[in-house]
């Protein structure tokens, strides 16, 4: 299954807002290098979607605010 995940990094606090069906929008605090907004990113939404974080794989977007996130 596929996730679209539009990310916001340097929020002023961590949030999951679901906007359609597999459509997510992520604030977290971390900044976007050396990958620290990605992890936070994927740690919020394995918490949210209630699954292992070894489950979430970024397929495209690495370096986008916009991600297609695979759950596994």
């Amino acid at each position: 299954m596929k996730i679209s995940v539009h990310i916001i990094p340097r929020a002023s606090r961590s949030k999951i807002e679901q906007i359609a069906d597999n459509e997510f929008k992520v604030w977290v605090t971390a900044v976007p290098e050396k990958d620290k907004a990605n992890e936070a990113m994927i740690k919020l939404l394995a918490k949210h979607l209630k699954v292992a974080k070894s489950r979430l794989q970024i397929t495209a977007g690495h370096k986008s605010k916009n991600k297609i996130v695979e759950i596994i």
